[in-house]
């Protein structure tokens, strides 16, 4: 399908970014034209320009960590690197949800500022959307795996940071990325939808959750959705995936057919679930709602209840049969 839409961040740069895996082992941050993207909590060096880049040896990067080669964009080499730096003052929104603030490093050049980049992911082109995603994925993953998980000695970073070392044990760890199922559960024309203890008010989302050792795409849509609101679900499509750095997952959209309505929400699991019609998603998607607000842009949920709201979705077998339903 064309899954066409502007406010669908980190979807690729269809080409633009080559990987070059054969290059990893070598010093890229050496190559003519390398430049390097400082990340500080998570957070990338920002301008209104979009990303911020900065020669390697610059002085902002003198408390960085190795840099991680993201690939070749337009044929120069394009890294990222974790400052470790200490601001006079850290905003409580540091780390949250939804962290609005910036903060100004006294050597970054003028106009920039490290920035969430949930907040600002939509503002970059797609080439840019994936290098960012790229770097804050790889470089969390440094962040949370300097020892080695077979033995505990300290591991040592290789392959232009796609790899860590064990010396001690001689395991080679690689960056991990988490499955993730997320569901445009539909019954007739209706759509299920949930929130999270903790959510900002209003906040509403499709259900979600991660994939288990040995569970297929499928099998793991119909257990979450039951596990969280009780609703058995038969038919499931996959649709679309986004990889998510936040911290690394990989979302895989897909579609599911429930086969009843009554709801009994675990509070464990989820605060609230309910069903909206294709009216009431227009008024979400609008921010017209007047108890859901709409959902975050960027993010692969808002674009699967656009394609929902706007009704394109597959027109397959299963689409023809609900099609039916709905009319009797």
């Amino acid at each position: 399908m064309d899954g066409t839409d502007h406010g669908f961040a980190f979807g690729g740069a269809n080409g633009a970014l080559d990987r070059a895996a054969h290059l990893r082992g070598r010093d890229m941050a050496a190559a003519e034209g390398a430049r390097v993207l400082a990340l500080w909590r998570g957070k990338p060096l920002m301008s209104a320009r979009g990303l911020e880049w900065v020669r390697p040896g610059h002085r902002l990067l003198d408390a960085a960590g190795p840099p991680a080669f993201l690939g070749l964009a337009n044929g120069a080499p394009r890294l990222a690197a974790a400052v470790d730096w200490a601001p006079e003052e850290v905003p409580g929104t540091v780390g949250a949800f939804f962290d609005p603030s910036e903060q100004r490093h006294p050597d970054a050049p003028a106009g920039s500022a490290f920035a969430e980049l949930r907040a600002r992911m939509t503002a970059l082109d797609p080439l840019e959307a994936e290098l960012a995603a790229i770097a804050r994925h790889l470089l969390e993953w440094h962040g949370t795996h300097s020892f080695c998980a077979n033995c505990g000695a300290g591991t040592a970073v290789a392959q232009g940071g796609w790899q860590r070392n064990c010396a001690a044990c001689g395991r080679h760890h690689f960056p991990r990325t988490d499955p993730v199922v997320i569901m445009l559960v539909l019954e007739g024309d209706d759509l299920l939808l949930g929130r999270s203890p903790g959510w900002p008010e209003g906040m509403y989302s499709c259900l979600a959750g991660f994939v288990e050792p040995g569970e297929t795409l499928e099998a793991a849509v119909r257990r979450e959705v039951h596990e969280e609101t009780g609703v058995p679900v038969e038919r499931v499509e996959v649709l679309r995936s986004q990889p998510w750095p936040f911290p690394g997952s990989l979302m895989i959209g897909c579609l599911g057919q429930a086969a009843g309505r009554e709801i009994a929400a675990d509070p464990a699991e989820i605060e609230d679930a309910v069903w909206i019609t294709r009216e009431e998603g227009l008024a979400v998607i609008g921010g017209l709602h007047p108890r859901i607000r709409a959902p975050r842009p960027g993010a692969i949920a808002g674009h699967l209840i656009r394609l929902w709201v706007e009704g394109r979705l597959p027109r397959g077998e299963w689409e023809a049969g609900r099609q039916r339903k709905a009319r009797e």
